[in-house]
């Protein structure tokens, strides 16, 4: 049966929305919305609008079993360590003074648009900002938040079509029709059974570098400079990959906290991520989630009970879990009525993929004049990602990883108009530039870590998505299910 429209437009603010690129500064615009059904998986859905929307800037958000998609970008607020930068209708306007996180708040408040949600990145350098360390690049893009053109929200049964164009609304529902349509016709080959790339990930030619990393931070850390640091190694991925089908085939298999994909033109990425940096409710609750103490899940149930018992009793994770959780509750006290702030969960055991953590949840509610934007400074990057103290970590990372960590340990987020706000931590991921493609993991080093151990808890982590890699078998850009799809339909 073909998906249908069951609900009609939703009644307009406005009596009509001025075309983007001629639309006058001080007039407001609105989306326009609409519901239909959709009888594909969302998944599949989601992968498939991605690879066949012709928007040069495409992003996927997923939480709760949906899926949101950002095609396109009608507004952009962009901040380096210089500036922030918004693009409006052809036009940049470029603002250098105060706390840079304000001042993005203060540009998404500017924009002549209601009813948004915007979609983005915070790499880890920003980090670097924030803490008053030097950076290595002033125009490097640190955050960079985008208002979709367009905008889907896929969950089972139904689809919600947000467009800024009111003529873009019917014709983005035949188009979603239409691919529903294919995805159905394509059927089981969506999980078609394919090679995938072997990825060598113990013994590779940074595995003895990474172990005398490892031995770097603790001798740091045995002198007193901080408590824990997070170190990271990147293994290269030499062949070519399909991103998408990678996402799509290891979503099915993880059960992430959070996954998302990113489409721009300095930067793809596809990760499953294991917890949130922060959420905001529009009521002003600020949660957290730090995940600390790994060990491996199996095939076996019976050996993933036994490795948990170990690291419910392993004195070493369970040390670094509790250092992440004092450090959280601190950072949510600086933003939060202090009366407020509670631990709701304590080191339970959460299964991420191929890895299992110790996990524990702080809550509070944001304190007179913070918003969720103080929150995300206070609460960035995340400490299971960067280190205790944060500054002294971040300065290690800095002086002794050789590469720049980009959007690795960085965060994918969404935040909307009434002050919601959604972040996940950039873990698990698979990163594409050009020609290059990469994995990323690093592991949490504190005084009693051994090289060994840390270099094979990296390992556990990346094979949640190292597993999964799927061979390009086509031309980039080209759909799987939906190349032969009239793209006009979504492209002004």
């Amino acid at each position: 049966m073909r998906s249908r429209i069951i609900a009609p437009n939703r009644m307009a603010i406005e009596t009509r929305v001025p075309q983007l690129g001629a639309q006058d500064m001080s007039s407001r615009y609105h989306y326009y919305e609409r519901e239909i059904v959709i009888e594909a998986d969302p998944l599949v859905m989601a992968t498939e609008v991605l690879r066949s929307a012709p928007q040069r800037s495409r992003l996927m958000y997923e939480r709760a079993g949906v899926w949101g998609v950002a095609l396109g970008e009608a507004h952009k607020v962009v901040a380096t360590r210089t500036s922030v930068e918004v693009h409006q209708h052809g036009r940049w306007h470029a603002k250098s003074d105060g706390d840079p996180l304000v001042e993005v708040q203060k540009a998404l408040a500017s924009l002549p648009v209601d009813g948004w949600r915007a979609y983005g990145t915070a790499s880890f350098e920003l980090a670097y900002l924030l803490y008053g360390l030097e950076g290595k690049n002033e125009n490097e893009p640190l955050l960079h938040l985008t208002i979709p053109e367009v905008e889907l929200r896929l969950q089972q049964g139904a689809a919600l079509i947000r467009v800024l164009d009111q003529e873009q609304l019917d014709q983005t529902g035949r188009w979603l029709v239409q691919l529903d349509e294919r995805v159905k016709q394509a059927g089981s080959a969506n999980g078609r059974q394919v090679a995938h790339i072997a990825c060598a990930l113990r013994n590779t030619a940074d595995a003895e570098a990474y172990k005398a990393l490892v031995v770097s931070a603790t001798q740091a850390i045995a002198s007193r400079k901080m408590h824990k640091v997070i170190a990271s190694r990147i293994v290269p991925v030499d062949t070519p990959v399909d991103l998408l089908e990678t996402y799509a085939a290891g979503r099915r298999q993880n059960s992430p906290a959070r996954s998302f994909v990113v489409c721009r033109d300095d930067i793809r990425l596809a990760g499953l991520s294991p917890e949130t940096v922060l959420e905001v409710s529009a009521d002003g609750c600020v949660t957290t989630q730090p995940l600390a103490g790994t060990r491996a899940l199996e095939s076996d149930e019976a050996e993933n009970e036994r490795l948990t018992a170990d690291l419910l009793s392993d004195p070493k994770e369970l040390a670094e879990h509790a250092m992440s959780v004092k450090l959280a509750f601190e950072e949510l006290s600086r933003v939060c009525r202090r009366e407020s702030v509670r631990v709701t969960d304590f080191m339970i055991v959460s299964r991420r993929g191929t890895v299992q953590h110790l996990a524990s949840r702080l809550a509070g509610m944001l304190a007179e004049g913070q918003s969720s934007w103080t929150a995300f400074g206070a609460l960035f990057p995340g400490v299971t990602a960067s280190g205790i103290p944060k500054r002294e970590a971040l300065d290690w990372i800095q002086r002794n990883e050789a590469q720049q960590r980009g959007l690795y340990a960085g965060a994918v987020l969404t935040t909307d108009q009434d002050g919601t706000m959604d972040a996940a931590l950039v873990l698990r991921s698979l990163f594409q530039r050009d020609a290059e493609c990469w994995l990323r993991a690093g592991a949490g080093i504190v005084l009693q870590s051994t090289p060994a151990r840390e270099l094979e808890e990296t390992c556990e982590k990346l094979e949640s998505i190292a597993r999964y890699l799927i061979p390009r078998s086509t031309p980039e850009g080209s759909p799987a299910v939906a190349r032969s799809l009239d793209s006009s339909v979504v492209e002004k």
